[in-house]
């Protein structure tokens, strides 16, 4: 599924709430049932949403690595700055967040031809998606979801374990935590790990 404003829908202005309708659309377009929804980094909240607003047509959701939704907060708003500078970045590229350079990658155990990929691959974000607030009608933790926490070898304590938000969610009985010792791209970093990850989460 290409979500508005990105890939081949670059340059589309998008909200946030665009997304989540995005993913909802498309489930019931198709008819689908026992739906996983994933998502990773950014994608991990109009995801979540999404995952309340389907209904019974959800199986599980899948958290790769991502931000997690918290009614009324955006993207942005835990960031140091709430999010101050990526605002202002994005007021000077027209609406937009620019694209990340290639260093951006590093440390991540990515190949230099997949950071390459990465970076040709690229489309700038529409930026209301990252400061339009979150809209939940009920706790995300009563979702049956499983969250991929990232972990580079030899990390710093802190970075080795889930941000509060994800750690009091994991707290709940249908919530559970698995770690991948790679960077916050498995998908190209661990792919094969990250597909039996997945599977065992849609057979839960």
């Amino acid at each position: 599924m290409r979500a508005c404003g990105l890939a081949d829908k670059r340059g589309v202005p998008a909200g946030q709430a665009t997304h989540v309708q995005d993913i909802v659309a498309e489930v019931e377009r198709q008819g689908l049932r026992d739906v996983v929804l994933v998502g990773h980094s950014y994608s991990g909240i109009p995801v979540g949403q999404a995952a309340e607003r389907i209904g019974d047509r959800l199986a599980r959701v899948v958290f790769v690595d991502s931000s997690v939704p918290t009614d009324g907060e955006s993207f942005v708003s835990a960031w140091p700055d709430g999010g101050a500078a990526v605002k202002a970045s994005i007021a000077e590229s027209g609406g937009f967040w620019p694209l990340a350079p290639a260093a951006h990658y590093d440390g991540q155990g990515l190949a230099d031809e997949q950071i390459a990929r990465l970076v040709r691959g690229a489309t700038p974000h529409p930026g209301a998606t990252l400061t339009e607030p979150a809209v939940l009608s009920g706790p995300l933790g009563e979702l049956p979801a499983t969250y991929i926490l990232c972990v580079m070898p030899g990390a710093e304590p802190d970075d080795a374990e889930p941000d509060d938000d994800v750690a009091e969610l994991l707290t709940s009985k249908r919530w559970r935590l698995v770690k991948m010792d790679t960077g916050h791209w498995p998908m190209f970093s661990q792919p094969r790990e990250l597909a039996r990850i997945l599977l065992n989460a849609a057979e839960e």
